[in-house]
């Protein structure tokens, strides 16, 4: 019989004696503001030690990209504001963190059981970090992205103020929480649309709700099989990637054929060794499928 084991801190009160602890070391007012650097790495020789371990014909692509918008340069720059945040002040608290948690990051994913979840993606950058990060990337997406698409200065602090305060309330509850409660919680987009409606009032805000009723039934139909009728179309009976040079690109066209039949084997080795380190359920699921 597995029992969970007593956290360091048990009671509430000890929680929050930590935290007054931490605060005295670090007070919040130590995270307001940016200090001045004079050695502060150039944030574009940031960018570009990054490009040596990319595909060199995508890193064209790539600074375009991020050049389209003040918003854009942000989501590519994960690097820069990880380099900024280094020379900051930290809670002392670490935690696993997504590293780049910007706004356009969270939505509706389908969950294992096929329910619309809101959640984080996109764990490429992901690194043990202070906690506080993540939520840092998270309000400065916000006050970015809210100034390109024209909103008000009182509109943005208001937007980033609601963001933190529901994560300060939520982290609130988690923390009187067992471990597996916490595990399984989770957001649903009933859930969502449950609270929405029921805090509409006018005809304004119940429009707002009909459209964010509209975005939930799209999410609800991207679906890996759209994506694949998308990217791909049927050569004799199987499906076949179309080609998009340079974004996507066969490996027939990228490789002669001895050294792409050793890419297909070593695919193929990797897949089969991580079935075999599924439970058996889910061993019996993936082995209905074939790697193509």
């Amino acid at each position: 019989m597995a029992t969970e084991t007593q956290p360091a801190v048990s009671a509430p009160e000890d929680s929050a004696a930590l935290g007054r602890q931490a605060r005295a070391t670090v007070p919040r007012s130590a995270h307001a503001e940016l200090p001045p650097d004079a050695d502060r790495p150039d944030p574009i020789a940031l960018l570009m030690s990054q490009a040596a371990s990319r595909v060199p014909e995508l890193v064209p692509i790539r600074y375009g990209r991020m050049a389209s918008s003040p918003f854009a340069y942000f989501r590519g720059a994960a690097l820069v504001m990880a380099a900024d945040l280094a020379g900051t002040p930290t809670s002392g608290i670490p935690v696993q963190a997504c590293g780049d948690a910007h706004l356009l990051n969270f939505g509706l994913y389908a969950s294992p059981e096929r329910r619309l979840v809101f959640d984080v993606n996109d764990f490429d950058e992901t690194l043990p970090g202070p906690w506080e990060w993540d939520v840092k990337r998270l309000a400065a997406s916000i006050a970015v992205a809210g100034r390109e698409r024209g909103f008000s200065k009182s509109e943005r602090a208001q937007a980033v103020l609601a963001a933190v305060g529901t994560y300060r309330t939520a982290i609130r509850e988690f923390a009187g929480m067992r471990t597996l409660d916490v595990w399984y919680a989770k957001l649903e987009a009933d859930e969502i649309m449950r609270q929405l409606r029921t805090a509409a009032k006018g005809a304004d805000q119940r429009r707002r709700v009909r459209t964010q009723e509209r975005n939930i039934s799209k999410a609800a139909g991207r679906t890996s099989l759209q994506a694949a009728g998308r990217l791909s179309r049927l050569v004799d009976g199987r499906p076949q990637f179309i080609s998009q040079a340079p974004v996507v690109e066969r490996l027939d066209d990228l490789l002669p054929d001895d050294q792409r039949h050793r890419l297909e084997a070593g695919l193929t080795e990797l897949v089969e060794d991580y079935a075999a380190s599924l439970p058996p359920d889910r061993r019996v699921l993936l082995r209905r499928f074939q790697l193509v």
